[in-house]
């Protein structure tokens, strides 16, 4: 199994779990297993899932969000309009579980941390959703790269103009050794 490729923003890290593979298309998020090793890898859906196991009934509001994630950065990588059921779908996902924000007093100041309810694949769905949500009216989207690498299929912001890679140790390092050996191979 292809460990999955975090921190980027939380949106494309979503997205970044359907990678190709040898055989295909993985899914990092196909069994409550998956998805719980892959929440426990990202801090900002840790307090979401919190004391939580995901279920089987947790995985289709997570890959529904996936869906329509994939769907709106896609075009938007391409210079198209994002589909409407797609953000239409992103807005329903942050509507079943609304973030309320719980105040309290931790002795010193007022606290306020933001809380959902529900089972926990709609509170973890509305979050991505969120999450997306930013990602998609951040004006840093406009630099938004799919990895140059042939097989690879990842998305990511690009911290400098010059990253061309979904990750220096995965795509990078695969695209430099196949340089040197095209290189330095005998001619024939």
């Amino acid at each position: 199994m292809t460990d999955p490729l975090t921190g980027e923003h939380l949106a494309l890290d979503l997205v970044n779990t359907r990678p190709s593979t040898g055989d295909g298309r993985a899914d990092l998020l196909a069994t409550p297993r998956r998805l719980a090793a892959w929440l426990a890898l990202e801090p900002d859906l840790q307090a979401e899932a919190a004391g939580a196991t995901p279920t089987a009934a947790d995985l289709a509001p997570v890959h529904a969000v996936r869906e329509h994630v994939d769907a709106a950065v896609h075009a938007v990588l391409h210079g198209s309009r994002p589909p409407r059921t797609a953000l239409r779908g992103l807005t329903e996902a942050q509507r079943a579980a609304p973030a309320v924000r719980v105040l309290d007093w931790d002795g010193s100041t007022v606290t306020a941390t933001p809380r959902r309810t529900g089972r926990l694949g709609t509170r973890l769905a509305a979050h991505l959703a969120e999450a997306a949500a930013d990602l998609l009216t951040d004006p840093s989207i406009g630099t938004l790269r799919q990895c140059e690498a042939d097989d690879c299929v990842l998305v990511f912001l690009p911290a400098h103009p010059r990253r061309r890679w979904c990750s220096p140790t995965r795509c990078g390092n695969r695209a430099r050794v196949a340089r040197y050996y095209h290189r330095h191979k005998p001619d024939a």
